[in-house]
């Protein structure tokens, strides 16, 4: 595991495990036949080793007679199965009444389909096991929230046109993507636009970027690179991530035009 916070959840969770259990007189080797998993998997999920799936903990439950103790910690298993990094920019995103991204190399994670972002997780380098793919795909569409909390935030997209024609994971899985920014733009408090590629100003040239204002009047800013990802807060590099995206959105395609240049792109994949 990546953080303390995660560690103690799982932690607790194997000794409660653990706990019911040896309570019921069984050997994790039954336990595991019992619920339909190895022994192997039952130790790691008692020493807080692996990250017990939803079902794991409702077959466990049920087997020990735990009257819902062990069921009811799905919810705060499923928030340590995400990364840190993940559980701080969604818990932001939740806060944000208006929240403002521009993408320049991939679809914008809040906008990917499960489908793009498994693709964009498989090809990572050192490569992941098919278990982190899994967490990573469920942490990034977890996020998706952020569409339909109430009340609702005000959500703005700027994509670079190439990030609409690379064939990410394949063609089929291109076009469900784009399927998908087309219905995502059609939502009142979602604006989505296009950078073309033929634009000769343009002031996205340091990266992508997201700045989120919050209801508590506050600015943030939030940056990924290779492999820095990181909330900034200081007040004067917020303001510069504020303007740069101010002018981007300026210098794209208006959302209405760029509705008609998603619907060129996907009848050419189509």
């Amino acid at each position: 595991m990546e953080d303390e916070e995660a560690e103690a959840v799982l932690r607790t969770v194997g000794r409660q495990i653990k706990m019911w259990r040896e309570a019921a007189g069984l050997k994790q080797a039954e336990l595991g036949a019992a619920i339909g998993y190895g022994d192997e998997m039952v130790s790691s999920v008692e020493r807080g080793r692996r990250i017990p799936k939803p079902d794991f903990l409702d077959k466990a439950d049920e087997v020990l007679g735990a009257g819902g103790k062990l069921s009811v910690m799905k919810a705060d298993v499923e928030r340590a199965r995400y990364p840190k990094k993940v559980r701080d920019l969604a818990k932001l995103e939740g806060e944000a009444v208006e929240l403002g991204a521009y993408a320049n190399h991939q679809i914008h994670g809040l906008l990917q389909t499960p489908e793009y972002a498994r693709a964009l997780y498989a090809m990572r380098r050192p490569s992941y096991a098919e278990d982190e793919i899994d967490r990573h795909v469920s942490a990034r569409m977890a996020r998706k929230a952020v569409f339909d909390r109430t009340p609702r935030a005000l959500l703005t997209f700027v994509q670079e046109e190439v990030t609409l024609r690379r064939p990410i994971g394949g063609r089929m899985v291109l076009r469900q993507q784009l399927e998908h920014l087309l219905e995502v733009s059609t939502l009142r408090h979602v604006e989505i636009q296009v950078m073309p590629t033929g634009c000769e100003d343009h002031a996205g040239m340091g990266g992508s970027l997201q700045v989120l204002k919050l209801r508590d009047g506050k600015t943030l800013g939030h940056s990924e690179a290779q492999l820095h990802n990181r909330v900034i807060s200081d007040p004067r590099e917020v303001q510069i991530l504020d303007m740069r995206y101010g002018m981007i959105r300026a210098q794209a395609l208006t959302p209405r035009e760029s509705l008609a240049f998603l619907k060129k792109v996907l009848g050419e994949e189509t």
